[in-house]
């Protein structure tokens, strides 16, 4: 293949030239020396590192790492990473050059080879990130959604899935930390991870690199003075910004003077951004802007909004207002927000008003406004109290960052803010949290994935993830699910709240985020009207706590919710607008099957029994939800219209969170989809710097992963009605004729021993493909718990000694390949083997 041209490759699919920084990143990257740190100015396309990485991929793979992670601090509406990696996917086929390169090193030729999953739109938390582990891959998260994966503990996963995201995650990627001063504690943690890897030699890259426009350090990468002489480059660091300070020596009145400040472009035909430190004060500016204006001028973005009427927000004709090159003729508008608003979000507005807060916070505001340098205009109003509280370390540091800003003699511009001294910009940064340390003894605990209960010496990884801070009060999430309300009672015992979510997760659209304490405040109102409607508590552990509201709701045990999940059934209502309001009659709904693909079709869904299921989807449960109720009576209660009973969940199969073990969409001969799985597994690992014991051993382990399943009990237990004729998977219509907790996986186990190919390996090799094979449904991490742990058909072997093994195979493996780097080699074999349940290459119907 010809060489690619870097600045043409760049220009075609972003649009515009690269300016020298960019340049001279690509260089680094391609070089296998990626900086630790980029600090560059707001509005200079730092996000512009996704198409260099990929260019950089694209002409040295052997240094560049396949997948990159892009960290985002907050869920945000519109953020510049996920519209670059949109962009950058969409223009692919216009630079064919690149674009075959990238192919290239794809397991599969089909399709755009770049994957994409994001926190939001068409991407939103999908597997098609994790379906080819060759294909080059954008994951774009919070520090919640990536730090707790790459600890082995994904909120809103399994277990099954837990070691699976931790492999991709931390192994073959270059992380990069957007915006890293606001999250010190992460970057630690980061840079600990890395540490860690490379003492312990894992065989796979993981490099970090912290992006900032504000960094809480000095640096090793920015612009130079070629960059500054370009005219693009010093119309975007000089955009004007006139600032102006306002006193307000009545904290209660601080609302009032925001909203009078920004009333006064009422009827300028400006995009107003407002500013506020707390949700209170928000909403008490947006009423009295909307009182102030005409209907529909306002719009408020806080990050209490649930992920659906956030995502939706980016579709309405005031936020438009507000989005790069949009039109700037009409009415003024407002978008008056939180800190959400601060951070990755693409907007810039033509003015700002806002109150005071620490440097890092009002320099990302100011990077809201005139981003570009196309104004001559802007003006900032910040609105600052009379006095400080000496003895409050962070009022201090409001202090420290009124003194900077009057420094600025009224020059809010990114380089008036770049040339203050960096000693007193640090020290008007936010108090740092307590950073807790970690240890190899943590992380070995963390990897333990399949010990779902809770584990001495085991925390929750949260405070690692962001530290312990007094101004960072506890957080919960909510969310609304039908099942809360229908699996009560006797059902908890057979259809258990974690496997549940297994199958089925939380998404991000359907979750809400709020202070606890307010949350609570909340709980307790819907608690008045329900006291003994069911919620579920979902902890960090992924353990459920099924409680009463009214007990949830207790003023003695308020702290239970803090950092947890609290899953409400859509009956107790409490949601207005997309916000948590604790009245019951502010109409809650369920829409967990709101979770859309590319194409526009639903990902999911849970249906009953007479309703008509989507084309192409796969059932993955049954619920018996009165099975004490004659059928004869059910049949007659359902023709007049009385209470249903039957409830299905379908899953489209390519982005399934459930493994497919059992189920498919039409039944799957053992044969085809072992030949399927090893198929896969050759692909993926011919594209992969791996060892040719390691491809070997995988390939191995792919030929008999589910040698298990030729038992009649398996077979009886997917409703096969000829248990001699090897299945894999059941089809629609097959009903399971007795169920057990055989584990197919354990019994390949044994029978893999037996076979030719595998006695040929050598020790090392042997232990991998066993260790491969025992864990590729979530088990053996590190061992099967002793009531999965047996064999219906054990031919002989000794069942105890092989499940004493498991352990100890474990922690050898961990050993040699690092915790990332075995989990690693473990998602392998499982992506093969996902592909080859959501596509396989025939069907008893087919052979029909």
């Amino acid at each position: 293949m010809s060489e690619i041209d870097f600045t043409a490759a760049f220009q075609a699919i972003t649009g515009n030239a690269p300016f020298p920084w960019q340049e001279a990143l690509f260089a680094r990257l391609t070089a296998g020396d990626p900086p630790p740190a980029c600090n560059l100015p707001t509005g200079l396309g730092k996000t512009s590192v996704i198409p260099i990485w990929l260019i950089a991929l694209a002409t040295n793979p052997d240094n560049v790492p396949r997948r990159l992670v892009y960290v985002v601090n907050r869920r945000t509406v519109v953020d510049q990473a996920t519209d670059e990696a949109e962009k950058v996917r969409k223009r692919l086929p216009d630079e064919p050059g690149l674009r075959d390169r990238l192919r290239a090193l794809c397991a599969s030729p089909d399709g755009v080879p770049l994957a994409i999953s994001t926190l939001r739109g068409q991407f939103a938390d999908n597997r098609e990130w994790s379906a080819d582990p060759s294909r080059p891959a954008i994951i774009l998260g919070t520090v919640d959604m990536i730090g707790s994966r790459l600890l082995f503990s994904g909120y809103g996963l399994g277990f099954k899935t837990k070691p699976l995201h931790a492999g991709f995650l931390g192994q073959d990627a270059l992380l990069v930390h957007d915006e890293a001063q606001l999250e010190p504690a992460f970057q630690d943690l980061l840079v600990a991870i890395k540490e860690e890897q490379d003492r312990c030699k894992e065989f796979r890259r993981f490099r970090v690199m912290e992006l900032s426009a504000t960094s809480r350090g000095t640096g090793v990468f920015g612009l130079s003075e070629e960059d500054r002489a370009v005219p693009e480059v010093d119309k975007r660091i000089h955009a004007k910004k006139i600032l102006h300070l306002h006193l307000n020596d009545d904290e209660k009145k601080l609302a009032d003077s925001l909203a009078e400040l920004a009333l006064q472009h009422k009827d300028a035909n400006r995009a107003v951004l407002v500013f506020a430190r707390t949700v209170e004060a928000v909403e008490k500016i947006a009423e009295k802007l909307r009182n102030g204006t005409r209907e529909g001028r306002v719009e408020t973005l806080t990050g209490t909004l649930r992920g659906k009427e956030r995502d939706q927000l980016v579709k309405k004709p005031v936020f438009l207002r507000f989005l790069p090159g949009a039109d700037t003729v009409g009415e003024t508008v407002y978008l008056v927000c939180t800190s959400a608003g601060e951070v990755g979000v693409n907007i810039s507005a033509d003015d700002l008003v806002c109150d005071l807060s620490t440097f890092e916070s009002m320099a990302q505001r100011f990077g809201r406004v005139n981003r570009f340098g196309t104004r001559d205009d802007t003006r900032v109003d910040v609105v600052h109290p009379k006095e400080f509280d000496e003895n409050d370390e962070y009022q201090c540091r409001l202090k420290r960052t009124l003194a900077l800003l009057r420094e600025l003699n009224g020059d809010g511009s990114p380089e008036a803010l770049a040339n203050l001294d960096q000693t007193e910009r640090l020290a008007a940064f936010s108090p740092p949290p307590a950073i807790l340390p970690v240890s190899d003894i943590l992380f070995d605990a963390w990897a333990l994935t399949t010990i779902r209960d809770r584990l001495p010496g085991r925390p929750p990884v949260e405070p690692y993830l962001h530290g312990l801070s007094e101004q960072d009060p506890p957080q919960t999430q909510v969310a609304w699910r039908e099942e809360v309300g229908l699996i009560t009672g006797a059902l908890l015992e057979q259809y258990k709240p974690e496997d549940l979510l297994e199958d089925y997760p939380l998404k991000p659209h359907e979750i809400l985020r709020d202070r606890s304490d307010r949350v609570f405040k909340h709980l307790v109102s819907l608690a008045a009207e329900h006291p003994d409607e069911l919620a579920w508590l979902l902890q960090q552990d992924g353990t459920v706590k099924h409680l009463a509201l009214g007990v949830l709701a207790s003023k003695e045990k308020k702290d239970q919710i803090n950092s947890q999940t609290v899953i409400l059934p859509p009956k107790v209502n409490g949601l207005k607008a997309g916000l948590l309001t604790g009245d019951p009659k502010d109409v809650a709904d369920d829409v967990a099957d709101e979770w859309l693909d590319e194409k526009g079709r639903q990902r999911r869904a849970r249906l009953w029994d007479q309703e008509e299921v989507p084309d192409g989807m796969r059932l993955i449960r049954t619920f018996d939800t009165r099975p004490d109720a004659e059928e004869e009576e059910e049949e007659e209660s359902d023709e007049g219209g009385g209470r249903k009973r039957f409830w299905y969940w379908y899953v489209r199969p390519g982005s399934a969170d459930d493994d497919g073990s059992r189920t498919s969409r039409k039944a799957v001969a053992w044969g085809v989809h072992t030949d399927d799985v090893t198929r896969n597994a050759q692909s993926i690992v011919e594209k992969l710097p791996l060892t040719e014991g390691e491809r070997r051993a995988i390939v191995i382990a792919a030929s008999h992963h589910d040698r298990g399943k030729k038992r009649i009990v398996w077979q009886r237990g997917i409703g096969n009605p000829d248990p001699n004729n090897w299945l894999a998977k059941s089809g629609v219509g097959m009903k399971p004729i007795e169920l057990t907790e055989y584990r197919h996986e354990f019994g390949s186990l044994l029978d893999v021993m037996d076979q030719p190919d595998f006695q040929k390996l050598d020790e090392q090799e042997q232990d991998l493909v066993l260790h491969l094979i025992a864990v590729h449904h979530g088990l053996g991490r590190p061992h099967f718990p002793s009531a999965l742990a047996f064999d219906p058909e054990p031919k002989g072997k000794d069942v105890q000694a092989i499940t004493a093994q498991l352990p100890q195979r474990f922690a050898r493996l961990q050993r040699k390949y690092g915790r990332w780097g075995l989990a690693y080699l473990e998602s392998l074999l499982r992506a093969a083997d996902y592909a080859a349940s959501a596509n396989p290459s025939a069907t008893l119907e087919d052979a029909r």
